[in-house]
């Protein structure tokens, strides 16, 4: 059975923002290791638009970047969203039905599924699917913004907490 996990940088007052600060090239490396390791992605389309970044190589890319856009692009996606018609390349659109899509996801794969962005991420807590949440704080306040938590969630149990690089830490919780 797969599980799914939403995970995301974060600043220390809980916002997430890709513009504002950058994982360190040991967290960086984390993370590449991580999707090398992921039995797929879901996506909503905000997110997915955001990730299609890594899609097509840019000279000014070094050699971290290479590797973790090739683990990327290799990974399957499965994108949720009414709006768009088409998706890229390894990528599945799901408009229709998401909550038995996913949940057949879900028994019929093993492995971890990477949920993008904390809007998709609210929609799968109120549905019951996430099984892990990965809290990676960097020392930045942004004092507004997206919130990683984007409504209720449940109880949580934190299951470790692990420094990864110069100066993220990472907590793991789990539903109570």
């Amino acid at each position: 059975m797969a599980r799914f996990v939403f995970g995301l940088n974060q600043s220390l007052d809980g916002y997430v923002d890709h513009q504002e600060f950058a994982p360190d090239p040991v967290l960086f490396l984390h993370f590449i290791e991580q999707v090398r390791g992921l039995t797929g992605s879901v996506y909503g389309r905000g997110m997915y638009e955001v990730m299609r970044y890594w899609d097509e190589d840019r000279p000014e890319w070094d050699a971290a970047e290479r590797d973790f856009a090739a683990a990327w692009r290799g990974q399957p996606k499965w994108v949720l969203s009414r709006s768009l018609k088409s998706v890229g390349p390894n990528a599945t659109l799901v408009a229709d039905d998401v909550e038995t899509v996913l949940r057949g996801l879900k028994a019929e794969l093993v492995g971890e599924i990477e949920v993008g962005g904390p809007d998709l991420a609210r929609s799968l807590t109120d549905l019951g699917l996430i099984d892990e949440y990965r809290l990676y704080f960097h020392p930045v306040v942004l004092g507004s913004g997206k919130p990683f938590f984007a409504g209720s969630r449940p109880p949580l149990r934190l299951v470790s907490s692990d420094r990864i690089g110069e100066d993220a830490i990472r907590l793991t919780y789990v539903p109570a």
